[in-house]
C-alpha cells in the first residue's frame, strides 16, 4: 500500500457487514482494507495513512469511540466516520466528542447517503493535504518575498494569485450559468470576511444600503444588483495591501500611508480584471472616490461622467463610516450620518442619490441576514424541505450534515436538541435559489 494512495479502512467485528461495506465502496473504484480486530487496525494505521476510517461502535476489544480517539492521535488528517446502530442521541454525542469523528451513519445505512459521506470525506482529506502543500509553498514564497522589491505591482501579483485563479475557474465553470455574477461575489466576499482586519459585516451593511438607494431611485434590476455587488467588494483591494494601512482609521495614518491606502480601488480593478462579467462592478469600485464636483480621485471626472454605481457606493460607504462613530442610539447615529452626507450634496455627492438616502429612513441601517443566494438562520427557524447550502459543523468543528441535505422533521428535531445544549445558536446556511 503506497503511503500517498487514497485508502479506506473499515473495522467491524461482523464479517458480513465488512463484506457489504467493502463491496459497496469498491463498486466506486475505492481501495478498501477491512479488519475485524480494532487492535490490528491500529497497528496498520501506524504504518500507513488512510484517507477515511470507518468503524462500528460496539466491538469486543474496544468500542469505536476509543478506536477513533487513538487513531486521531496517530493519523489526525484521516477522516473518521462512525457506523452505529445506536438511536439514543446522547450516547452518540458522547462517542462523537470522545472519538472526534467527522460524521456518523446509522445502521441500516442508505447506500447513497453512505457513499455521499465517504466521497465528501475523501475530498476533505485531499483538500487538507493540498492545503498543507500550499502552506509549505506559501512559507517558502514569503521567505522569497522578503528579498524582493516591495513595490505595489509585486505585492498585487503575489497576494492576488489565488484570487485570480478562483476567478478564472469560476469564469470557466459558470460560463453558461445565469447566477455567475452572484457566485463570484460570494466567493470573493468570503476572502474579505476571512481577513481579521477587514469588517465583513460592514461590507454587508454597505451593500444593503446600496441596494436600498438603488431601489429608491427605481433603477433597473441589473443596476441594483451591480450596486449591491460593488458594496460587498468595495474593500477587496485591501487584501493585497499591508494590514497596517487598514487595521486602523484612515485619519490615524501618515500622509504617505493615506496615499497608499487610496490606491486600493486601483488594486481591486487589477484583481477583478480576469472576471470580465464583473466589469461594471470593477468600474464602480475603481471610481468610488470621485467627487460630484470633479475634485476626486483617481481621474477627477465629475457629474454624470462618474459611473452611477460608483456614486451610490460613495454615499453608502461614507454613510456607514460616519454611522459607526459615536455611542448614540441607532436612530441618532442614522440621522447624524444622513446629515453628514447631506452637508456635501452637490459637492461630493449627487443630489438625487443623497435625496434617495434621506428617503430610505431607518431601512438603511437594517442589516441583511441573506448573502447572495444563502439565507442564514438558526435551528429553531428550520422548516421541512429546506436544503442546506453549506456543510454544517458543530461548535467543536465536527461535521453534522453535508451540503445539499434536505431537512426532514427528524433531522430538524435533532439539530434543535443539539442547539439547546450549546451556548450560542447554529448559523445554518439555506439555499434560497
Amino acid at each position: 500500500m503506497a503511503k500517498s494512495a487514497i485508502q479506506i479502512m473499515c473495522i467491524d467485528d461482523d464479517e458480513i457487514v465488512l463484506r457489504s461495506l467493502s463491496r459497496l465502496l469498491k463498486s466506486q473504484h475505492n481501495d478498501v482494507l477491512t479488519f475485524t480486530n480494532p487492535l490490528l487496525a491500529l497497528e496498520q494505521i501506524k504504518q500507513h495513512e488512510f484517507a477515511v476510517i470507518i468503524s462500528d461502535m460496539r466491538m469486543p476489544q474496544m468500542n469505536g469511540a476509543e478506536l477513533f480517539n487513538q487513531a486521531q492521535a496517530i493519523s489526525p488528517d484521516s477522516q473518521r466516520i462512525l457506523v452505529t446502530g445506536f438511536t439514543d442521541i446522547d450516547t452518540t454525542l458522547d462517542a462523537v466528542n470522545k472519538g472526534k469523528i467527522h460524521g456518523y451513519i446509522q445502521k441500516p445505512w442508505q447506500n447513497n447517503l453512505l457513499m455521499s459521506t465517504v466521497t465528501d470525506s475523501i475530498e476533505k482529506y485531499k483538500l487538507k493535504k493540498q492545503n498543507q502543500r500550499l502552506q509549505q509553498q506559501i512559507t517558502k514564497q514569503n521567505k522569497q518575498l522578503k528579498e524582493l522589491n516591495n513595490s505595489l505591482e509585486q505585492r498585487v501579483e503575489k497576494r492576488t494569485k489565488q484570487i485570480k485563479l478562483v476567478l478564472k475557474q469560476l469564469e470557466i465553470a459558470n460560463a453558461h450559468e445565469v447566477n455567475e455574477h452572484q457566485s463570484t461575489v460570494e466567493v470573493l466576499y468570503n476572502f474579505i470576511n476571512a481577513n481579521p482586519y477587514i469588517d465583513g459585516t460592514k461590507a454587508q451593511n454597505i451593500a444593503n444600503t446600496c441596494t436600498q438607494i438603488a431601489k429608491q431611485l427605481k433603477l433597473p434590476q441589473k443596476t441594483v444588483e451591480m450596486a449591491s455587488m460593488a458594496g460587498y467588494l468595495a474593500q477587496i483591494g485591501l487584501l493585497a495591501m499591508d494590514p497596517d494601512l487598514y487595521k486602523k482609521p484612515v485619519n490615524e495614518l501618515t500622509e504617505q500611508q493615506r496615499k497608499n491606502f487610496y490606491t486600493h480601488p486601483s488594486t481591486a480593478q487589477l484583481m477583478l480584471m480576469p472576471a470580465t462579467h464583473l466589469h461594471e462592478v470593477s468600474e464602480a469600485i475603481y471610481h468610488q472616490y470621485e467627487y460630484y464636483n470633479g475634485n476626486g480621485i483617481p481621474k477627477g471626472i465629475k457629474g454624470n461622467e462618474i459611473p452611477l454605481s460608483a456614486m451610490i457606493l460613495a454615499v453608502a460607504r461614507d454613510y456607514w463610516n460616519t454611522y459607526e462613530n459615536g455611542n448614540l442610539t441607532p436612530e441618532m447615529r442614522h440621522q447624524n450620518a444622513v446629515d453628514s452626507i447631506t452637508r456635501y450634496s452637490g459637492n461630493f455627492y449627487h443630489p438625487k442619490i443623497v435625496s434617495a438616502l434621506e428617503q430610505c429612513q431607518l431601512t438603511c441601517i437594517k442589516q441583511q441576514s441573506q448573502v447572495g443566494s444563502m439565507l442564514i438562520i438558526n435551528a429553531q427557524e428550520l422548516k421541512v424541505g429546506m436544503v442546506l447550502g453549506r456543510t454544517l459543523h458543530s461548535h467543536a468543528g465536527i461535521m453534522l450534515l453535508p451540503k445539499g441535505h434536505a431537512f426532514s422533521a427528524k433531522s430538524i428535531e435533532k439539530l434543535q436538541q443539539l442547539e439547546a445544549k450549546k451556548p450560542s445558536p447554529f448559523r445554518i446556511m439555506i439555499k434560497t435559489s
